[in-house]
């Protein structure tokens, strides 16, 4: 067998794994990006609420 089909044969795995253990990792923290971000927009819209209700209920000030 020619020495670089063999070598490319040895490393063939390891370069498989790798690639798959970086698509993984990648989407994990994509994911979490994302639902870092869902949760700022979500966090602003109940502050946006809370303070919306309170300019509601408190009595004008003089």
């Amino acid at each position: 067998m020619n020495p670089l089909l063999t070598a490319l044969a040895a490393l063939l795995p390891s370069i498989g794994v790798g690639l798959l253990f970086w698509f993984a990792i990648r989407a994990l923290v994509n994911a979490d990006r994302t639902e870092r971000q869902a949760m700022a927009r979500m966090d602003a819209a109940e502050r946006d609420a809370e303070l919306a209700a309170m300019k509601k209920e408190s009595p004008p000030t003089v």
